[in-house]
């Protein structure tokens, strides 16, 4: 897949686009669905695929006070939408800038001049622009006189259905945050992943007989809710490795923590990961974070977290 930025040089001129567009966060089983449809009737016309999305959620620009978590970065998006075999990526560097840009500007500049847009499919509700004055009538409207065509594509549940209660962001962001993680992951098609940089603990940890890769996740990730989780853990060697997570306060050892921390225990693993990136996977949810009386009563709770860990994912 290619990625072209926004002010790239672009030349698709010749074979028109089928394009489609949106923030495209979580690159989620609706969106798998959407772009699944757009290959199909690229393929009719003899079009190439191309997604439109944003460097970051636009909202963040916009309206920075209400903005939502991110469920991807945009590393991870483009990650997942070269997995859903589209030919190109564009990407839309979305600053102040970029918020004041009519919805028709877009529409001729990048979607008629840079992308030789010949099909262009959006859901029902999608808006854009200035002050979102876009939407699929306007691309209806401007699409019969600069030469393309416009579809407009129902919401759909988790088996690809039309339904009300369809596959969206916000869904999934808030079954995340309710702790209904096995709903997110149906949602989402996969494990939900976060990553983050792994950094120096306070040294507790391997005094407890469990060694932890301490995750520091940006803020403007979404994180399920606090807890303890059967996870996968890919390592710098790009192996995918069977962990045991802790996602809290530690209300044990802490009484006031502000911030909830990720640490996770590899199984089986004893190698040196300080300063490197990790991909952190929550595939089930195991128990509340619990605060213990004695420090051995929480090393027999980790020592019964292990083991059901290695049960669920190694069998």
């Amino acid at each position: 897949m290619d990625v072209i930025y926004d002010n790239d040089e672009v030349n698709f001129a010749g074979r028109g686009s089928a394009l489609t567009i949106g923030a495209f966060d979580g690159v989620h089983r609706g969106h798998r669905q959407v772009i699944s449809t757009l290959r199909a009737l690229a393929a009719e016309r003899d079009l190439r695929t191309v997604v439109v999305t944003f460097d970051r959620h636009p909202a963040s620009v916009v309206r920075p006070e209400s903005a939502p978590l991110l469920l991807t970065d945009l590393d991870q998006k483009l990650e997942l939408l070269a997995e859903c075999g589209v030919d190109a990526t564009f990407v839309v560097r979305f600053d102040e800038l970029r918020s004041q840009e009519s919805a028709s500007e877009f529409i001729t500049n990048d979607l008629v001049d840079s992308l030789n847009a010949k099909l262009v499919t959006v859901g029902n509700d999608f808006h854009f622009g200035n002050k979102r004055v876009g939407n699929v009538a306007l691309l209806t409207e401007m699409g019969a006189d600069l030469g393309f065509e416009t579809l407009a594509h129902e919401l759909v549940d988790v088996n690809g259905q039309p339904s009300t209660e369809s596959v969206s962001s916000t869904r999934i962001r808030a079954a995340l945050r309710s702790g209904d993680l096995a709903s997110a992951n149906e949602m989402l098609g996969r494990p939900h992943e976060v990553r983050g940089f792994v950094g120096h603990g306070d040294g507790r940890a391997r005094d407890l007989g469990f060694r932890t890769a301490n995750v520091a996740v940006p803020e403007t990730i979404c994180l399920p809710a606090d807890g303890i989780y059967a996870g996968w853990c890919r390592t710098p060697d790009g192996v995918n490795r069977a962990c045991a997570i802790s996602l809290g306060r530690r209300p044990t050892f802490y009484e006031f923590a502000d911030t909830s921390l990720l640490e996770a225990h590899i199984l089986d693993f004893d190698g040196d990961l300080y300063g490197e990136e990790l991909a952190v996977q929550f595939v089930s949810y195991l128990r509340n974070e619990l605060k213990f009386d004695s420090v051995d009563a929480l090393i027999t709770q980790m020592g019964i977290d292990v083991d059901q860990c290695r049960s669920l994912l190694l069998g």
